[in-house]
């Protein structure tokens, strides 16, 4: 035991105390390191391992044969590149290093990914890794959310539900903008609940910051969770109702100045210092936020939408429970639910400022109003978007089991445990059912969950031995089918703009891809892709439209996580060598090295050559940038090189996927304009045309002219 000696003399010297008394202290205080370990006092000795073991284990699982996708998404990852070397391109979030024009969609996820690329240098692994991190803390966030209230078996449950969610493994290893879209969504449910718990305006100010880097993130998609933040914020919180109403202006004003910042300069600068804005008609971030990206994804009336807003399943109620999106997200739904409706009735004669009730309305507002919104919407829907909301069913499964637990000894614990174990090991049959995939494993799902379902009815009469048992078994019953998807979905490759995760259903069209669907690709094959289908002119071939002569097949992903039929628009390609020797020879001489009809020909043209490329037409094709004039402008400045036949895109009224809804006709007219004025060129075995080198007799003028490379 430590002592201390204490010496305090008098004013006239004389010894107050004796020189040498000693005093007993007190035990070491801890290291940091031990109470990083140890977590808090109030948790079981078993919680913070168990916890660091759970992100370990997380972290393993999202890591492990991550650069097999590629460049997974090359639309995104094209933009990740341009911001990597342009800090225009990166504030805009443009598609190419040249500003021509930017992604669909806000750049905040593009921030982090360009910088991590910045940092590591360009390659897949730099690309995916913040996604990892991002799904790792998303875990952490969940857990510790609802450990705050429920205890730590029940965080542990919640994360464990967030980690194993296959849909959310998929995003979390992908580069669209969903990952960090939920990360700040599952930061705000946990600064919210830290708002309500301490009464407190400044909390909910940081709430409205998430939500607007929220909006950064993904535009409107994140204003799904404000209605059950701001009402459990409103009614719960430990404070008075003035300051509860000066809590909530004050996190909505946060909200929109933390993301209105980029929105006012984006406006504000003239249309001709900045690129178009991508997905837009009329070069509007406010149209595209609030039409094409916004209200026109529940209408289903979205101006140059691909597939003219036709083909994106059904709507109603069972959307969620459906054949293509029921294995991404909705394993746990029925027993959430369960779960929620109970813990709302057992929290019922709380006082108001109860932190669980606020937990529920936080957690089980965001699993409502989305899912509702999800299953309603009519416009352009695809199944991964279902990630947001795998927080909220991991959450209310682990406070709903947790508070269910607790009053076991009484009928109503032990019937909703019972029933939320039955509930999910029935639907898991039939989930697991509608595939041929492991036929063993739903059999075994649903033996071992009705028998724990039957054995928790009478749980407080077990030998105290058994009772472990019982739980592991519900458990195993319940997470068995999402982690055999999780697993399968790590070990397979995913590229394209549309993704699923688990083995193939037999889904096909828009929605998610039938086996061997493949889009036909343009100039090659994708980066650690599943080959599936060939592509020819118009369907993603390189054979040339518009008047191109060239010949030759690409291919492009196909089976689980591929759409067929898009030609072009829903994958990238990789570039043969000869191309990138023809691309890069004198690149420095050009502001694009080559021209290329929609984001996805266009970046794997960029991501081969490392060099920019103009994508026509953004996304679908469909954008009027630039326009035949703008076009002849930067021909006639010698701004562009090479012109990519093919593609399939640019069909404006009625010419290609890009076509649908009214979009311009922009890219055919350009196509048209290209093969009538320059010489088609053939770079091993696709076809260009040369924008130095025009024909005999053409009007078409050009400056800087250089001899082509052809092989």
């Amino acid at each position: 035991m430590d002592t201390m000696t204490l010496h305090r003399e008098a004013a006239d010297g004389t010894p107050a105390l004796p020189r040498a008394t000693t005093v007993q202290a007190g035990p070491t205080a801890p290291s940091r390191l031990q109470r990083l370990w140890r977590g808090h006092e109030e948790d079981p000795s078993w919680a913070r391992p168990a916890m660091l073991g759970l992100l370990v284990a997380t972290a393993l699982l999202y890591f492990y044969d991550l650069t097999s996708s590629g460049y997974a998404n090359s639309f995104y990852s094209a933009a990740v590149q341009a911001g990597s070397k342009s800090w225009e391109a990166f504030f805009y979030g443009s598609s190419d290093a040249g500003n021509s024009i930017t992604v669909d969609k806000p750049p905040a996820s593009l921030w982090v990914m360009a910088l991590s690329v910045r940092v590591f240098g360009l390659s897949s692994f730099a690309i995916l890794m913040p996604e990892v991190l991002m799904g790792v803390a998303t875990v952490g966030v969940v857990h510790a959310t609802v450990r705050r209230h429920f205890g730590a078996v029940a965080g542990l449950v919640g994360g464990l539900v967030m980690a194993l969610t296959p849909v959310a493994v998929l995003m979390f290893r992908f580069n669209n903008p969903d990952a960090l879209l939920v990360l700040l969504m599952a930061l705000g449910a946990w600064a919210t609940m830290k708002s309500i718990e301490q009464g407190s305006p400044r909390w909910f100010t940081v709430v409205g910051v998430l939500i607007g880097l929220g909006f950064l993130t993904k535009a409107l998609q994140v204003l799904l969770v404000v209605p059950a933040f701001g009402l459990a914020y409103l009614l719960f919180a430990d404070t008075t109702l003035r300051r509860r109403i000066v809590g909530a202006l004050m996190g909505t004003a946060a909200m929109v100045l933390s993301a209105g910042w980029w929105v006012a300069v984006v406006e504000l600068v003239p249309a001709s210092m900045r690129p178009w804005i991508g997905g837009s008609q009329d070069n509007s971030f406010l149209s595209v936020t609030f039409g094409y990206n916004g209200l026109g994804r529940i209408s289903g009336n979205e101006t140059g939408s691909v597939g003219g807003g036709n083909g994106w399943g059904a709507t109603g109620i069972g959307r969620m429970f459906s054949t293509s999106i029921g294995g991404q997200i909705s394993w746990l739904i029925p027993s959430a639910l369960i779960l929620l409706a109970v813990g709302l009735v057992l929290r019922g004669r709380a006082p108001r400022t109860d932190g669980r009730r606020a937990a529920y309305v936080v957690w089980g507002g965001w699993l409502l109003v989305t899912a509702l919104t999800f299953s309603f919407m009519a416009g352009i829907f695809h199944e991964y978007y279902t990630v947001a909301l795998a927080p909220a069913v991991a959450a209310v499964v682990g406070m709903g089991a947790g508070e269910a637990w607790e009053n076991r000894h009484r009928p109503i614990g032990s019937i909703t445990l019972a029933s939320a174990t039955a509930a999910a090991a029935t639907w898991s049959f039939i989930l697991l059912s509608r595939t041929d995939w492991q036929s063993w494993l739903r059999i075994a799902v649903l033996v071992v969950g009705m028998a724990s379902a039957f054995l928790l009815l009478a749980v407080t009469q077990l030998h105290r031995r058994w009772v472990p048992v019982v739980v592991a078994g519900a458990l195993v019953a319940a997470l068995a089918g999402p982690a055999a998807y999780s697993i399968q979905t790590v070990g397979t490759a995913h590229t394209g703009s549309i993704v699923t995760a688990g083995p193939s259903t037999g889904r096909g069209g828009p929605g998610g891809g039938a086996p061997g669907g493949g889009p036909g690709g343009a100039l090659g094959t994708p980066p650690g892709a599943t080959r599936g289908g060939t592509g020819a002119a118009a369907n993603g071939g390189t054979t040339g439209t518009q008047g191109g002569t060239g010949t030759g097949t690409g291919t492009a992903q196909g089976g689980p996580g591929a759409a067929g039929g898009m030609g072009g628009l829903l994958d990238a390609s990789t570039p043969s060598t000869e191309v990138v020797s023809a691309l890069s020879a004198d690149a420095g001489s050009y502001r694009w090295v080559a021209a290329a009809i929609g984001s996805q020909n266009a970046a794997g043209l960029q991501l081969g050559t490392g060099l920019p490329v103009m994508a026509i037409g953004g996304f679908n094709g469909s954008d009027p940038s630039p326009t035949l004039s703008q076009f002849q402008q930067y021909v006639a400045d010698g701004d562009i090189h090479y012109f990519a036949a093919g593609g399939g895109q640019g069909g404006g009224q009625g010419g290609g996927p890009g076509g649908g809804m009214g979009g311009s006709g922009t890219g055919s007219e350009i196509s048209t304009w290209v093969a009538a004025n320059f010489t088609s060129v053939t770079i091993g075995g696709s076809t260009f045309y040369d924008l130095t080198q025009p024909l005999s007799g053409s009007t078409a003028t050009t400056t800087g002219a250089t001899t082509a490379q052809t092989t």
